[in-house]
This record gives structure tokens, sequence and C-alpha cells, in this order.
């Protein structure tokens, strides 16, 4: 029987390829199966990559853009990238058939037309609520499309978050902030701006230490706090200061453990954002990406909003503007235990996060 190789095509961040590593997890103990990552040349997508000893080919795309200046890039590299691309495809092909699972973002879409031409089955496993330009046109031309997300007006097929093993919480609460060097039965918050931080919300969480620490002192909260590389010293600065014990860190490479010792997050809602909060059980106030024009990312955090088991907050950038909004919501939640109770009960209403493997055995079910 001829080796089958599945080449997972995702764009510059943790958000496409966390979940395309998520899938591949589930090839373990099949037959005759391979996998690699087509990824983008930004340094991120590779140390992710490495970290999870993930084998990978890069491809030279550059983001689309509204922009003259990157719609421009993405013309220039177009041709590079997908015979870039082609060369990754031909090589597995000499080994056995290929099937290339486009995951979205830049890189997808140059890899695709590789696809197509070297005839291979296309997948497409879009992850936002709100498609991009990439996964839309993808669509067209793969034979199987699966979604993480409800898409208004699509047959695609609709899975479960998708959530690989290293996100999901390894034991007990006690048991995880122990393993953070936490204390056991204090209450926990967890923030996070995603993969790569969030200034807005870091800041955010600098005026409430400023203005507000007697509220996680009165109460022993202790935080875990992801800023994103250049501010992680600002950040752990302001929580000795206000006295608040916190764990901060540029990057959490497992992240199951942070949520798995959360009671409560501030978090982004990406796709991957999401799928782990729903995954763990954590009720979240996310605050969208503010700068997207679409503002797609409230639609990825509806169905946790829907049933009651997070709130969705817009992020207003400017710290003192998001004080002014937002102060009184989040307070109130570390003060209220019932209410965040409630919450994470509410997920219970929720199906299982379990997309990753109805995904891995579609796709070894084919051809």
């Amino acid at each position: 029987m001829p080796r089958r190789t599945f080449l997972f095509a995702g764009g510059g961040t943790g958000g496409h390829i966390y979940p395309a590593l998520a899938i591949a997890e589930q090839f373990a103990g099949a037959s005759n199966v391979a996998w690699q990552v087509l990824c983008s040349s930004r340094p991120l997508a590779s140390e992710v990559l490495r970290d999870e000893h993930a084998p990978y080919c890069v491809i030279p795309a550059k983001p689309f853009g509204a922009s003259p200046k990157t719609l421009v890039r993405f013309l220039w590299s177009w041709g590079d990238a997908v015979r870039a691309a082609r060369a990754c495809i031909a090589d597995s092909k000499r080994q056995g058939n290929v099937h290339v699972v486009a995951m979205g973002g830049f890189v997808a879409a140059p890899v695709v037309q590789a696809a197509r031409a070297e005839r291979v089955p296309i997948s497409l496993v879009n992850l936002d609520a709100v498609p991009g330009r990439a996964n839309r046109w993808i669509a067209n031309h793969a034979g199987t499309c699966f979604t993480a997300a409800k898409v208004p007006g699509s047959s695609w097929t609709l899975v479960p978050p998708i959530v690989r093993r290293a996100a999901l919480a390894p034991g007990s609460a006690s048991h995880c902030r122990t393993s953070l060097g936490l204390v056991s039965d204090r209450p926990t918050l967890f923030v996070t701006g995603a993969s790569q931080g969030a200034r807005s919300i870091n800041d955010l969480m600098v005026a409430l230490l400023r203005t507000h620490c007697d509220v996680f002192r009165s109460a022993s909260w202790q935080v875990i706090h992801q800023t994103g590389k250049g501010e992680v010293d600002e950040v752990r600065r302001e929580y000795a200061e206000a006295g608040v014990p916190a764990i901060v860190e540029p990057y959490f490479k497992t992240m199951g453990v942070a949520w798995g010792a959360a009671d409560i997050a501030i978090s982004r809602c990406g796709a991957g954002s999401v799928a782990e909060a729903w995954a763990n059980s954590v009720p979240t106030l996310f605050f969208p990406y503010p700068y997207h024009k679409d503002q797609h990312q409230r639609e990825n955090a509806k169905p946790l909003v829907e049933a009651r088991a997070a709130l969705l907050l817009e992020d207003l950038v400017s710290a003192e503007s998001n004080m002014q909004r937002h102060a009184s919501t989040i307070l109130n939640l570390l003060h209220d235990s019932k209410a965040r109770t409630q919450m994470r009960s509410a997920f219970a209403n929720l199906p299982r996060a379990n997309g990753a493997s109805q995904i891995a055995a579609e796709l070894l079910s084919g051809p």
C-alpha cells in the first residue's frame, strides 16, 4: 500500500498552525501515513513548529492586504510561493499519494494553486465564522470543506472546535496551578492576547492593577498572563508593585496548563482562543481584535456568548477608554463566584471540542 502524505498549508500565525497540529496528532497509530506543515517564512511559524518537533517546509508567500504596497508584495511573491509548494508536493508524490489540507491564511492560497497544478486532492479547514478571501477562493477548488464555525449560506461540513492536546488541561485546577508554581487553592485569572500578545489587553491589566489592586488582593487572586514579546518585563513589574502573585511570560508552550488553572480568562477571540476556552470550560471575557474592519472575531465568540459561558466586550484600544467602559464588568466577575460558576456550568450544554478527531477520521477514510 503506498504511503499517504497530508500537507497542511497554514498562514503566518499559531492560529492556523495549531489546528493543523491538532488534526495531525490524530494520525498517530495510522499505518503508512505521513504529514508535513507548509508554513510562512515568519519566525513565529518556524519557532512553533520546531518547538513541536513537527516536519515543515517554508513557503515564501506574502500576506494579501488592501494597500497597494501589500498587494504588490503579494503578487510579486505568488510565483515563487507556488513553485516552492509544487516542489514540496512533487517530493511527497514520489513517496505515494498526497492530500493538501488548507488551514487558511495567506500561505494556503498558493499551496492550493500548486495542488491544482499537481492534480492532488484538496480539503479546506475553515476556522473563523467569517471566512477570509483565501478560504472563500479555496472553497471553490476543494473536494471537501470543513468549518469549525457556522458560515451562513455555506454547505460546508460543520465540526466542533479543533484543539491540540497541549492546549487541554492535563489535570485538575489545583494540579495545573501547582505545576506553574502558583498556590493550588487560590482563584486564578488567565490573561492572553493569543500567540502574538495584545498590547491593549496588557495595558488594561496594568491600569486595573494600578487602580484596583485591592480587589485582587482582598480575594487572593493570582494571575497567569501571556503578554507576547516585548512587554513581559513591564507587565511583570506592575504585578510585583501591586502585590499580586503572577506568572508572566511572553508565550506559554503548554497552554493547557494555563487554561486548566484558570477560574476565568480575559482573551482575544481568534478561533483558536475561543476553541481552547471552550475545550477547557473556562468562562471568558473576550476582546475581539479591534483593527479588523469586519470585526469577524466577534462572530467566533458568539456560540459561547449565546450559551452564557462568555461575555463579549469591545476593545476600545486605549487603557483609559477600556477602564471606563469595562472595569466594572471585570471587577464584578472577580467578586462574584456564583456568576463564574453559572458561566462554567453553561459549557455542559455545548458539544465536545473534538473537531480534530472528526476531521482526521474523514481524511483517513478518503482515497
